[in-house]
């Protein structure tokens, strides 16, 4: 039976930093399991694009965001590979669309009072302000923006691809369209059961996303996911100059429904997606087809407030975002089987990816995180309590 330091289970956004970061400590003796070929669109991690920002309303993740631009800057400067692009960012928050809605932190408040705790600097802008300085956006008078200028986008599927190589290069092992039957853990270590082997490994790292409570099975352990599926369009604008990362940011509107916007960027096209809100489904069940709802009210807004960032579909994707009741990250040890870390990003984790790849890797490797993540704990009561209520920002 062959025998690792460390097995990471899934290769997307997370296990792929975490099996970078076990292998820059361990070298070889590191192995990566990907079920699918590397880098396919399954799972969440896909595509090319994600917000990263400082702009955050809970201290937990607040904390998290400039370690996490670090982490990156790290990866960058070890591979010579460019992952992040600045575009600066922009929190709009559509005040007459959003009168008498629950919104607790997720307000230009939230994220102003985060901002002043972490010393982080931000313009605010009305209506009228927002739009001299983007004339792209039209609004009608009840908005207001946040702008931050380190937001910007990290490239999910280069940066995937990136931490794999360098895992590589420090002697890991990965190995694709090898699933997971089986981890059970004992007193020594954890069995790893694939279609074709069993493997022992001192430490295992989950982190599959959609597909962990099949992996976690064995273990007698299964969490309270909700797997969601979510759709974004890229829109073939002909409008390319004012769209530009050097001219247009990224953007977050908070209105009726939440939407979130990127310059051209890995397309020559625009895109646009909706944070959360989608349908219920299963890894195995969900499909792939887009929503023609998602589609209609994604034309409805930027009819209204983005016209020029409109053209022709150039295509719509769908991908998985799986929750916990409480929408946070689950970044920890799995009760009662130590030997075991469970990661899940909640929808929401890629912006710090590189970060959590170095939190994992203290936690396999038995170190206190160099972050704290004990708002993150798989023992908390969103896991533990079955009436526990899901309280989902949509």
């Amino acid at each position: 039976m062959t025998t690792y330091r460390a097995i990471v289970v899934g290769l997307g956004g997370l296990g792929s930093a975490a099996l970078h970061r076990l292998s820059a400590e361990l070298g070889p003796g590191v192995l990566g399991l990907e079920q699918f070929e590397l880098g396919h669109h399954r799972g969440a991690s896909q595509d090319h694009s994600r917000i990263i920002r400082l702009a955050q309303h809970q201290e937990h993740y607040a904390a998290l965001a400039a370690p996490a631009y670090k982490a990156w800057a790290e990866v960058e400067a070890e591979s010579g590979q460019q992952i992040l692009t600045r575009t600066g960012g922009l929190v709009i928050e559509d005040r007459i669309a959003r009168r008498g809605a629950a919104t607790g932190t997720r307000n230009i408040e939230g994220y102003t009072a985060m901002f002043d705790r972490f010393g982080v600097g931000y313009e605010l802008l009305d209506a009228d302000e927002l739009t001299a300085r983007w004339p792209q956006f039209r609004v009608e008078g009840g908005e207001q923006a946040l702008y931050q200028a380190d937001s910007g986008i990290v490239d999910a599927a280069r940066a995937n691809a990136v931490h794999i190589a360098l895992a590589r290069a420090h002697g890991a092992e990965v190995r694709p369209h090898t699933p997971v039957r089986a981890i059970r853990a004992d007193g020594d270590g954890v069995t790893v059961v694939t279609d074709g082997e069993t493997l022992r490994a001192d430490r295992v790292v989950v982190a599959a996303d959609a597909w962990t409570n099949q992996v976690l099975a064995g273990t007698g352990v299964q969490l309270p996911l909700t797997v969601l599926r979510e759709q974004v369009t890229y829109y073939s604008t002909p409008h390319l100059a004012e769209f530009s990362t050097s001219r247009f940011p990224v953007f977050m509107w908070h209105g009726r429904h939440n939407f979130y916007g990127f310059p051209v960027y890995g397309e020559v096209a625009t895109k646009l997606g909706q944070h959360m809100g989608g349908e219920e489904t299963t890894a195995e069940d969900r499909s792939f087809e887009p929503d023609p709802v998602r589609r209609d009210r994604y034309d409805d807004f930027l009819v209204r407030h983005l016209p020029r960032f409109r053209g022709p579909e150039l295509y719509s994707r769908t991908c998985l975002y799986t929750v916990p009741p409480d929408q946070n990250f689950i970044l920890d040890r799995l009760p009662g089987s130590p030997q075991i870390v469970v990661a899940n990003g909640a929808g929401h984790a890629y912006k710090f990816a590189a970060l959590i790849g170095g939190l994992l890797a203290d936690l396999a490797l038995d170190r206190e995180p160099a972050h704290a993540v004990d708002a993150f704990s798989a023992g908390r009561p969103a896991l533990t309590d079955p009436a526990f209520p899901r309280s989902f920002h949509v």
